[in-house]
Parts: C-alpha cells; sequence; structure tokens
C-alpha cells in the first residue's frame, strides 16, 4: 500500500466495468485494489474480479465497507487479501485478530486511534478525511508516531491536495470518485483513465517522505 500511495476504492454493479477500472489502475502501477461492498451485487462482481486477478503477482485485492463479522467471514472466505471498514468495531477486530486478516478499520478519533494502534492494527482509514482534515492526521501522528494512517473520503487528485495529504505523514491515500471519472469509464476511455491515475500517483509521490 506504501508503494502504491493511492489506494482505489471502487465499486460496480457490472463486472466487466470494474475488471476494466481495476486494470486501468494495475498499469497505472497502482497494486492494490479495494472493492466496496455496496449492494446487492458486489459478493458476484467480487469472486469474478478475484478470479481475473488470482494470478497477478504482487497485485492485493481487498474488500471495503465491511461492518459485521458475517460480511467479514464471507468475503476472506472468497479471497479478499484485506477488509476495509469505516468504522471501528470490536467484533471484527476480535475476529480479524482471531484469523490473521489484514483488517483497515475507520477511525474519527485520536482515542479510536489509540485503540486500534494498542489492538495491533497496522493501518487505520481517517475517515471522511475532509472532515477531520490533515491537521487531524499531524495530531494522531504526534502522539501515536508509529501509527500509519490512510486518509479516505475527499481526497482528490489535485496536487495541492495531494501534497496536503502527503505533507501530514500518511501512510496512503484512498481514493473513489474523484478518481474515477463517470464520464471516462462510461465512454470506456480506460486509457485515458489509466493515465489520470498515473498521474495522480506521480504527483503524490513527489510530496512523499518514504
Amino acid at each position: 500500500m506504501k508503494d502504491s500511495g493511492i489506494i482505489p476504492v471502487y465499486n460496480h454493479s457490472d463486472a466487466d466495468t470494474a475488471l476494466h477500472v481495476m486494470k486501468s489502475c494495475r498499469k497505472a502501477g497502482l497494486q492494490v485494489f479495494e472493492f466496496t461492498n455496496r449492494g446487492t451485487h458486489s459478493a458476484e462482481v467480487f469472486a469474478q474480479l478475484r478470479e481475473a486477478a488470482r494470478d497477478w503477482e504482487g497485485f492485493y485485492l481487498g474488500i471495503g465497507t465491511i461492518f459485521t463479522t458475517a460480511d467479514a467471514k464471507q468475503f476472506y472466505e472468497m479471497g479478499a487479501d484485506f477488509l476495509v471498514s469505516p468504522i471501528w468495531d470490536e467484533d471484527l477486530a476480535s475476529y480479524t485478530s482471531q484469523h490473521d486478516i489484514t483488517w483497515i478499520p475507520g477511525i474519527g478519533t485520536v482515542s479510536e486511534a489509540y485503540r486500534a494502534y494498542k489492538s495491533g492494527i497496522g493501518l487505520i482509514k481517517a475517515f471522511p478525511a475532509n472532515v477531520l482534515g490533515a491537521e487531524f492526521i499531524k495530531a494522531v501522528r504526534s502522539v501515536i508516531p508509529d501509527l500509519k494512517i490512510m486518509p479516505t473520503g475527499g481526497v482528490t487528485t489535485e496536487e495541492s491536495n495531494l501534497a496536503t495529504w502527503a505533507k501530514a505523514g500518511v501512510h496512503c491515500v484512498g481514493m473513489g470518485s474523484q478518481l474515477f471519472a463517470a464520464d471516462l469509464i462510461e465512454g470506456g476511455k480506460f486509457e485515458e483513465l489509466e493515465n489520470k491515475i498515473y498521474v495522480a500517483r506521480e504527483s503524490l509521490n513527489r510530496f512523499r517522505r518514504f
């Protein structure tokens, strides 16, 4: 995730479209992809993405918007490499720890961040990032410097925005609708989408402290 810099967050009811988007991300240099559990189609589409990416060396496919241990169990058994939630939940923390599953919980307070850190969580999701802001991340890292943080929600492709997050010391950033221009996807312009993703990744990396 640190190498990729940008963690793409995406959902679509059409598996072919989702696969095109995932391939565009990979071609742009991203080795991580988060498909979100939003809608009754999500499991079926995820299964097809998992099958398509099974032989992609060094590529990690995860599932986001996980609220319950039942959903966590379902997608983990389907082959999810990691799980992401918009919230902190003790049941999910217990389940993922028992099964040695990479879980990225969403946090919105310093107390939640510390609880995640004490639980051995390697990476947390600061959500919604546009509400919390880069100053929140700086504050958390000032008191828990070893905690890795991924802001998600409101991160844009503008260089100034990416620079702000990078300078706050983020581990990586999660990006959804701001990264995936609907007109490019609907128009089947996946090479243009790939270029947009690549440019955003390069912009972020110019300001990151590796």
